[in-house]
């Protein structure tokens, strides 16, 4: 596994970012744009969770580190859940659909495998190298 110095080289991160950029820019078009609560509350669950990688990265403690990302791959499915709205609502095709619904499961088994490698590694985060 690479070295992972900042937030940002965590994979997880960057496909959340890509999630998050894209429901932007599906979310402000057309009638999807105007229904307020579904595309605010989409954009929040994908801010969250590239959010919660950087906060529980930033924490400096893999247990800490392992409870955001938990509330990151809960907010990715808040925002696979979201999907079957915009899709029932014509708001996203059924390739624009399945193209995010993909994403977000492949960011769930990139936080999966994370979390996993914390939970076994002997490295306790970076709050306690110099105990």
């Amino acid at each position: 596994m690479a070295t992972i110095e900042k937030f940002e080289d965590v994979l997880a991160w960057q496909k959340g970012r890509e999630l998050t950029q894209n429901i932007y820019r599906h979310s402000r078009r057309g009638e999807f744009a105007k229904d307020f609560a579904l595309r605010d509350q989409m954009r929040r669950a994908a801010i969250s969770i590239t959010s919660n990688i950087a906060e529980g990265f930033e924490r400096g403690g893999n247990k800490e580190f392992i409870q955001f990302l938990s509330h990151s791959k809960g907010s990715c499915g808040e925002v696979r859940s979201q999907l079957y709205v915009a899709l029932d609502e014509s708001y996203l095709t059924d390739d624009e659909f399945t193209e995010l619904y993909e994403l977000c499961l492949e960011i769930g088994r990139l936080l999966d495998g994370f979390t996993n490698y914390l939970q076994r590694t002997e490295i306790k985060g970076r709050k306690f190298m110099n105990r």
